[in-house]
């Protein structure tokens, strides 16, 4: 198969000699790919559309989970791993723009394809799929347990009993009127005005989140334990930890791997970028990263100085506790919530593809088969997201499993694959510290997860 495929990309000049330095190899393709890439996209997408579809792509549900990793990690403990998996996560990216230099593709089921035939296809699309499917599920979760609760947060008197206030109804109608009619819009590129949107939610969310800081007292008075649980009023629950661990920490890194994976919707991006070229879709990444980094850091930061041990597996669970009724926390909670839904659209475009690509991919674009595609995937995430109880094993078993793979070991095990260079180059080796790392972490996240399951 190796054989055979070398042989087809020396026909189409997708390799160039061995013997030429990658620079070089970078230059020669260049023009190829951004000729395939001319024939995808019509027209291209600016580069700050393109940055709010990543960071929209890169932030959801995993924001309202981050002060909890806080609590069970510290804060330098929490900072450091932040920052390693944000990082390695840009490199990772470096990696996969570098193989579609190489390469001259522009999916992600194609580089398995191109370094290990039909079954390294059909790995990275299955990853994919359940992967996303995941995420998915996990923000439609969030908008069930959360947005009857916000609507009820603006009432007065008993509506219980009212479908409006049913979590499941709620996320059946949004999912019919919002959440389906834009993931069939053909391009992803299109939802680059709901992305801004979503980035502007997140921003509000994180100033909320770092004004009602001073709004909680700690330790807790005697009105707020009566109105929400028992907590000890020791001085010593209210010191930061700089560094903690405990049995829940084994979620740390699977959330910050969910947290910050955007690796399926990095090529289809590349793909719509205007003047699309490597250099400016790593500074597209580069930025949607940092931004996300940074509203992470200070979310999960505040949330923890506002809770401490006390802060909820999801973060907005404590802020209905303890302000029910606070204005500003109910308009928060309502725009974390479309912001999380405008999400959904988002994940559903490299999903679908996969499922395409797995498929499909020898059959010519048909509308039926993209809205029955979309269909299925609507409900399976619907369904999954009215069985499943608790968004933190989503975060975790996603994370450990699917996003792991994602972000460390695929990129890492294609470059190494498919890259020319000798072993020991500084990119070659990045490669393999990246592939060792996600198989280290996502075995060692899981097992401690599953033991954690046991052991409850």
């Amino acid at each position: 198969m190796e054989a055979s495929w070398g042989s087809v990309n020396a026909e189409r000049g997708w390799y160039v000699s061995a013997q030429q330095p990658e620079e070089a190899e970078a230059e020669e393709l260049s023009p190829l790919l951004s000729n395939e890439l001319h024939r995808q996209r019509s027209p291209g997408v600016s580069f700050g559309l393109s940055v709010f579809n990543l960071m929209n792509a890169i932030m959801g549900s995993g924001i309202l989970g981050l002060a909890f990793i806080m609590a069970n990690t510290g804060i330098l403990g929490f900072s450091f791993l932040l920052l390693t998996v944000a990082l390695l996560a840009s490199y990772s990216v470096h990696l996969l723009l570098s193989m579609c230099i190489q390469t001259a593709v522009t999916s992600y089921e194609d580089l398995g394809l191109f370094a290990f035939g039909l079954p390294g296809k059909v790995v990275v699309a299955g990853t994919i799929i359940i992967q996303n499917i995941g995420a998915m599920s996990s923000y439609l979760l969030i908008i069930k347990t959360e947005f009857p609760a916000a609507i009820a947060e603006f009432l007065t008197g008993d509506y219980s009993r009212y479908w409006y206030l049913d979590g499941q109804t709620l996320l059946i109608i949004i999912c019919v009127g919002i959440v389906f009619p834009l993931a069939l819009l053909p391009k992803i590129g299109f939802l680059g005005y709901t992305s801004s949107l979503s980035f502007f939610f997140m921003m509000f969310f994180a100033l909320v989140v770092v004004i009602k800081k001073w709004s909680i007292p700690c330790p807790l008075t005697l009105n707020y334990v009566e109105k929400c649980f028992q907590i000890s009023n020791a001085t010593d629950d209210c010191k930061p930890k700089l560094f903690h661990f405990s049995k829940e920490s084994a979620y740390a890194l699977p959330t910050m791997a969910f947290s910050f994976l955007c690796h399926t919707s990095i090529l289809p991006i590349y793909c719509e970028l205007q003047s699309p070229s490597k250099k400016r879709m790593q500074n597209v990444t580069n930025t949607a990263i940092a931004l996300s980094f940074l509203i992470y850091f200070i979310s999960a930061l505040f949330g923890y100085l506002t809770f401490y041990d006390k802060v909820e597996s999801e973060l907005l669970k404590g802020y209905s506790k303890y302000l029910p009724h606070d204005v500003v926390v109910m308009t928060v909670k309502l725009c974390i919530l479309f912001a999380v839904l405008l999400t959904v659209p988002l994940i559903h475009f490299p999903a679908r593809k996969a499922v395409m690509m797995m498929f499909f991919s020898n059959f010519p674009f048909s509308w039926i088969r993209h809205f029955l595609i979309t269909l299925a995937l609507n409900i399976i995430i619907v369904l999954l997201a009215i069985y499943v109880p608790d968004i933190r094993n989503v975060f975790g078993v996603v994370g450990a499993s699917t996003s792991t793979c994602l972000i460390f070991i695929f990129p890492g095990l294609f470059y190494l694959k498919l890259s020319r260079e000798d072993f020991l180059s500084w990119k070659k080796f990045g490669a393999f510290v990246l592939l060792i790392f996600g198989i280290l972490v996502g075995n060692f996240s899981l097992a401690l997860i599953i033991f954690d399951w046991i052991n409850k």
